[in-house]
């Protein structure tokens, strides 16, 4: 019998080997690194990253301080998590996105001032 989760996930074959499977994403601007652990039921998202810090993959990283949130949502790191969760790791916004709308607009306005 195959069950599935809120998400949609097929449960039944992880549910009889007692493990959770996650995936774990860190995205920059050229390149992502999307992983997938196996946990046992009740692992919190600190082990989860704990876990992924060990990858070559990861390394580097500052998974310790960096945010973290489950499908876009900010989580706490003592959050339980299920299985088909997707961890993200946010890194910090190269630029505030206000600041660079605006610039963005200065540019856009000057040039469409220019006599052409």
């Amino acid at each position: 019998m195959h069950l599935r989760n809120a998400r949609g996930k097929f449960t039944a074959a992880r549910e009889a080997w007692a493990m959770i499977v996650v995936e774990i994403v860190y995205a920059e601007a050229h390149r992502a690194v999307v992983k997938t652990l196996s946990l046992p039921p009740g692992a919190t998202l600190e082990k989860a990253i704990e876990l992924a810090g060990q990858d070559a993959a990861l390394r580097g990283f500052e998974l310790q301080s960096a945010p973290l949130g489950i499908f876009g949502q900010l989580a706490r790191r003592d959050q339980v998590l299920h299985d088909g969760d997707r961890i993200e790791i946010y890194r910090p916004l190269a630029e505030d996105p206000k600041t660079a709308r605006r610039r963005r607009a200065r540019r856009h306005s000057a040039e469409q001032s220019r006599p052409g």
